[in-house]
């Protein structure tokens, strides 16, 4: 079972789809996608915390890894 929610998923999907409706498999494979995407984020934000010796990720932590992850 996935941690995000799939209506959250499919909300954003909408919005952002110009109100195109969405399918269970899409949002599935949508939300598959995104926790994949998360989870690297994670580690690479995480990395850059252990590499400048602290236990928190901080947001510059994250904005270093979304350039990385592109």
């Amino acid at each position: 079972m996935a941690d995000l929610p799939n209506a959250v998923v499919k909300r954003l999907i909408t919005k952002h789809g110009e109100g195109l409706r969405v399918s269970g498999s899409a949002i599935d494979k949508a939300v598959s996608a995104t926790e994949d995407y998360l989870a690297r984020l994670a580690r690479e934000a995480h990395a850059s915390a252990i590499a400048d010796k602290r236990k928190t990720i901080m947001d510059t932590d994250v904005d270093k890894a979304r350039a990385k992850l592109g």
